[in-house]
């Protein structure tokens, strides 16, 4: 295996070990134990931190406390640039396997070739598209109620969803905030019936039916949320100085279709516990893949990203008919 190079010297054409594409918290942790195992590493992705630019302060990533998330993608990305392992800021476009490597298409800068493949594009969180949303993100908006609850204590809260992810955020936010405001814009559910009446039982906890949220108004910080009543046009302020996005993911439906990848129903990419694809040599991590849906954390995908190397090591040896 090769010694890994210096990102000025990576070239249109050059082979490498793996190849990681993506550049959220997972393929930086598979860039770091790919790294490690002395693999020759290519990391190409788009918006260093993927969805944890999305984040404020990130308080459940052990051993950082009460970090923000900007510091954390810095601390993140000097980690990994300590091992020297080149990072193109470009968009894969597509994989294709050749003999016993991948020839990996990039939006700008030509083509790689690649033993192993580790496919890190996390997903993309739905989002309400209403104003102040883009505003307040990280100031009030948050789109993780697992990660983020604990900052909301003895505040009122507002959280936007009807399935599983949003009535787990509303029942966690409930122990937390005073008052929990639960917007969906049906009559019914589509979470789980347990899930809905544990929430009910909740006596800090507001159901606003049949309605959507209009605007998300505050100064530095949230303190307002503007919702509308689908069924009689109503227009109601609520005072509350967090909102909880609690709508779903947009898997990379499209990515996977592409290259080839099997994708389970809702089109996340199917892994096996050691992160294996369908495509030999093909590893996927982080919130693309069909592990741990409804739980999505740093600490799940940074794991996800390590045995994803680790794997892409142990196959690079066993085709070299030994084991490291």
């Amino acid at each position: 295996m090769s010694l890994i190079p210096r990102a000025s010297n990576v070239r249109p054409g050059d082979k490498f070990d793996t190849i990681i594409v993506g550049l959220g918290p997972a393929a930086y942790s598979a860039a770091l134990y790919a790294a490690r195992y002395m693999l020759k590493t290519l990391v190409i992705g788009e918006t260093p931190g993927g969805q944890l630019t999305e984040a404020g302060e990130v308080d459940d990533y052990l051993g950082l406390i009460g970090v923000q998330a900007s510091e954390m993608i810095k601390l993140f990305n000097a980690h990994v640039e300590k091992y020297s392992v080149p990072i193109l800021m470009d968009r894969v476009e597509s994989f294709k396997r050749e003999g016993e490597e991948y020839i990996v298409k990039t939006k700008r800068k030509g083509e790689y070739r690649a033993s192993t493949i580790i496919v890190a594009v996390g997903t993309k969180r739905r989002k309400l598209n209403v104003p102040g949303e883009n505003e307040f993100l990280g100031r009030g908006v948050s789109y993780c109620s697992v990660c983020d609850a604990p900052l909301f204590k003895n505040r009122p809260v507002v959280v936007v969803g009807g399935g599983n992810s949003a009535l787990d955020g509303a029942e966690l936010l409930s122990r937390y905030a005073t008052k929990v405001y639960l917007v969906h814009r049906r009559e019914e559910f589509r979470a789980q019936p347990i899930i809905v009446k544990l929430v009910k039982e909740k006596p800090n906890v507001e159901f606003i039916l049949n309605s959507r949220v209009k605007e998300i108004r505050g100064d530095k910080l949230v303190r307002k949320v503007v919702v509308e009543n689908l069924k009689t046009g109503e227009v109601r302020e609520i005072e509350a100085n967090g909102i909880f996005v609690e709508i779903g993911f947009e898997p990379p439906k499209d990515f996977a279709e592409v290259n080839d990848l099997e994708t389970d129903e809702q089109g996340y990419i199917k892994v096996d516990e050691w992160t294996r694809t369908n495509l030999p040599g093909v590893f996927a991590a982080g919130d693309c893949t069909n592990m741990w849906i409804g739980f999505r954390q740093v600490a799940t995908s940074t794991a996800m990203g390590a045995v994803a190397a680790h794997s892409a090591y142990n196959y690079l040896n066993e085709r070299k008919g030994f084991r490291g």
